[in-house]
């Protein structure tokens, strides 16, 4: 058969992935602020997008020029010939303002300190002059970070320069728990420093307040606060150095190696529990951010369940198609032009985008609350088995989309915040051949029978099988320990160990 070169016509299909299509597949799994981390850097790059002005923030604007332009007639005495006004009248004016706003403590001048009353007047006439208001938040302390801590007490100490210099790089390395995580030998190489100089710093360190900062580990920190208070006897070295011990309450050994009987051994786990294995974190800045929930979810009047998306997780995105028509008019060349094309070929995209993802969040939340609406109105107990695909099949999705937007979103609920992946259990048998039962419902249950427990009747993992048995849960007793130890509960042997103890301590 011979051999020959031809052309052929071929149809076919297939999906590419563009670079946009795979942008707005990863907005799916964006958390609320790493989306309007995205979206700043878009609004950066794209003159065409901006943020649109919610009916709040519009509010806001006209409160706050309505505060800024006061109207003259509403009190005429702060305001009639303002400019005219000495430092005296001003001064009169806070004096009997200040007894307007507190007329049952005639002692506020003495309790606010002349220092403080002074710093009001003095901001309170500016504001006079100026059109800004006076904050009393620019008076407040600024907070103070721990390195700045560290650095006032460096400064402070008795330490030559070159110490000095060590004690600084020492502070470098500290983590936000007030661990350092340098390694001293590199710091000795890296400032020409012996070993035993860069030591002899950290030991002086180590004596900064609060203490226990500057420890290498958890055992370090808790001797340095234990030393602090003059408790860091044998026995208590002893207990430290075996903090292994104490974690899986191994308390009959513990007390062979501390050489102390459970009544003392009792009083020195109190002492470690009275101490702090993180003081660095009080010089944190703040308090952690809490959760934003994606999708809010109440009772609705008929009985069923309304789900709508949360206001404040929605970025509000505009394309400025005004200021795109203007720009390319005057653009000069096919280059300006193409980049003002492109720029609003993608600024289209993004709030469609925005928008399909919103769509899909409130689409894949409500079919969660259809599913679990047990969960609802009954409690954990009454959560049901669910997967990805089950909630794909019903919603017409497919199932790498479902995980995607279950990722890092959250619902609020009559029952409280979980986070969507939450409503995902897997599913164990009933022991009756009935409907299955949810491991996390099942994780509840282990967990209260565990809580009524009686230090008598302490219940082993094989109790507690034959028990989920007998209410129709056929579980094995390999799973029952998985949970347990998932939930940070400690084994039979070790909890009937710790209730004794603590029964003989109260006696």
């Amino acid at each position: 058969m011979a051999l020959a070169a031809k052309l052929q016509l071929r149809q076919s299909q297939s999906l590419v992935m563009t670079p946009q299509l795979m942008q707005s597949i990863r907005l799916l799994q964006l958390t609320h602020v790493e989306l309007e981390r995205f979206i700043d850097e878009e609004i950066e790059r794209n003159p065409l997008l901006e943020r649109a002005e919610s009916q709040d923030d519009a509010v806001g604007d006209q409160a706050q020029k309505s505060e800024t332009a006061p109207d003259r007639d509403s009190d005429g005495d702060w305001f009639e010939d303002e400019t005219e006004w000495s430092a005296e009248a001003i001064s009169q004016k806070l004096d009997s303002s200040l007894e307007n706003l507190f007329p049952d403590d005639p002692g506020i001048h003495e309790r606010l300190g002349p220092d403080l009353t002074a710093q009001w007047k003095s901001a309170a006439g500016g504001g006079m002059a100026s059109s800004e208001g006076f904050d009393v938040g620019d008076m407040a302390a600024a907070v103070v970070t721990l390195r700045e801590h560290v650095g006032e007490q460096i400064a402070l100490a008795s330490l030559n320069p070159g110490d000095r210099l060590i004690a600084g790089e020492l502070a470098d390395g500290l983590d936000e728990a007030g661990y350092l995580r340098a390694d001293l030998g590199e710091i000795a190489a890296r400032l020409g420093a012996d070993n035993a100089t860069v030591a002899r710093v950290l030991g002086v360190c180590q004596t900064f307040e609060p203490p226990g900062l500057f420890a290498r580990d958890l055992a370090e920190c808790l001797s340095l606060q234990l030393a602090g208070r003059d408790r860091l006897d044998p026995a208590m070295k002893a207990l430290v150095a075996n903090l292994e011990l104490l974690a899986r309450r191994d308390f009959q050994t513990l007390k062979r190696i501390c050489g102390v009987d459970e009544e003392d051994l009792l009083d020195m786990l109190a002492e470690i529990r009275a101490l702090d294995p993180r003081p660095g974190l009080a010089f944190s800045g703040g308090a952690s951010d809490a959760i934003v929930a994606d999708v809010e979810v109440r009772a609705a009047n008929d009985g069923s369940w309304a789900v709508e998306l949360n206001a404040d997780t929605l970025p509000r995105v505009l394309v400025d198609n005004v200021y795109f028509a203007r720009v390319s008019s005057h653009a000069k060349g096919q280059a300006e032009k193409d980049f003002l094309a492109e720029c609003l070929q993608n600024a289209n995209w993004l709030t469609r985008s925005l928008d399909q993802r919103a769509k899909t969040i409130l689409k894949v939340s409500s079919e969660i609350v259809r599913q679990q609406d047990a969960f609802l109105v009954h409690g954990v107990r009454h959560l049901k088995p669910l997967n990805l695909r089950t909630v794909a099949d019903a919603i017409g999705m497919h199932e790498s989309t479902v995980s995607r937007v279950t990722a890092n979103k959250y619902m609020l609920t009559p029952r409280g915040v979980f986070e969507l992946r939450y409503f995902f259990t897997a599913s164990i048998a009933s022991a009756e051949g009935g409907e299955a039962h949810s491991s996390e419902a099942v994780r509840d249950r282990i967990k209260q029978m565990i809580e009524e427990e009686k230090p008598a009747d302490v219940l082993s993992d094989d109790a507690i099988v034959d028990m989920l048995k007998e209410s129709g849960i056929d579980i094995a007793r390999r799973t029952v320990a998985k949970y347990r130890e998932g939930m940070n509960i400690a084994s039979s042997v070790q909890r009937r160990r710790e209730k004794r103890a603590l029964a003989n301590a109260g006696r």
